[in-house]
């Protein structure tokens, strides 16, 4: 059964809809979006803010609440649609099957129980292990993310830790019950560069060693390039690229993946100006007819008005949603 799981991906979306319906009309925050997680990968999710990847994340989890509804689409965790489930089988999923790593860790946590309560919870809720065995997981747990002294912190309070600190902290309790699949939704954003290097570094061994798979979800693509075997770029709701991190990265096919590249600091060349993406990311509750990005997009022609592009093959394996797209090598 194994053999056949595994030529079969962990996680499947297919055209997922997650919508708000607001008084000021229906925001469209996920719009059609499928991609495919297979066992032991990670994927990246990136795009700029706004652009629906935190929304992704909390439908896969059935984190919507109203006004939002996932409207459409299946999420098929090793088959079984996710949609479709009903919250006692999805309270078996979190934590146990797909955890998650949120972007502050200081809200994730509760600031009123220790460490130590909220890591045993996990495995109260999740495993079998009595007592003495829970302890001895969540000490080796904390050891393992790089907390000294762990017996004795498992006492303290999460605002008795740095941020980063925490973070590791909360990498530790999505960790804990070994999930199939981590979510990380910008798990960098609210910590210094020298440790956001500390915890990138922790995540990739921590996933490989336990086996696990990921979406790493962030609008740094510096950060994906390093962590994810493929990537899928989001925009206003849509995917608008996806393929392999690598050829993405060197010769990306859409105009806005090559914005958002370009848009990396380059330490090798002296610049008077950063480079940037023109516009703003459009209201997502009247989004432009055609194409979403084609007010920001230097090859914007006609047809990107009338007519919405659809994902198709490009060059290197790249799926790309755009009627221009570049070629291998071609600036926009």
């Amino acid at each position: 059964m194994r053999d056949a799981a595994a030529l079969s991906p962990l996680l499947d979306v297919r055209d997922l809809r997650t919508y708000f319906h607001t008084f000021a009309g229906t925001v469209r925050a996920v719009n059609g979006v499928s991609f495919e997680v297979g066992y032991g990968e990670v994927m990246g999710l990136v795009g700029e803010s706004g652009g629906g990847k935190s929304v992704v994340g909390f439908s896969i989890l059935g984190l919507i609440d109203s006004p939002g509804k996932i409207e459409g689409g299946k999420i098929l965790l090793e088959g079984q649609d996710l949609v479709e489930a009903g919250e006692e089988r999805l309270r078996t999923v979190r934590g146990r099957e797909i955890s998650m790593v949120f972007q502050d860790p200081m809200t994730s946590l509760n600031p009123l129980h220790t460490v130590g309560q909220q890591m045993d919870e996990v495995l109260r809720l999740h495993s079998d292990l009595g007592t003495d065995a829970r302890h001895k997981a969540c000490v080796d747990m904390l050891e393992s993310v790089g907390i000294s002294r762990a017996a004795e912190r498992l006492k303290a309070y999460p605002h008795q830790f740095s941020g980063g600190m925490r973070q590791r902290v909360v990498i530790a309790i999505a960790m804990l019950a070994s999930p199939k699949l981590i979510i990380a939704d910008e798990p960098t954003t609210a910590l210094d560069v020298t440790i956001q290097s500390q915890i990138l570094k922790l995540m990739r061994t921590q996933i490989a060693d336990k086996g696990a798979s990921m979406i790493l979800i962030t609008h740094d693509l510096a950060v994906v390039s390093e962590m994810a075997d493929h990537i899928t770029v989001l925009y206003c709701g849509n995917v608008v690229e996806r393929g392999r991190t690598r050829d993405l990265i060197e010769n990306p096919a859409h105009p806005y993946t090559r914005g958002l590249i370009d848009s990396i600091p380059d330490t090798t060349e002296r610049l008077d100006r950063l480079s940037q993406i023109p516009g703003s990311v459009p209201d997502i509750r009247n989004l432009p007819t055609g194409c979403n990005f084609r007010d920001r997009c230097p090859r914007a022609q006609a047809l990107c008005a009338k007519d919405e592009p659809v994902l198709t093959p490009q060059h290197d394996g790249l799926l790309a949603a755009c009627h221009f797209p570049l070629k291998a090598g071609e600036r926009p």
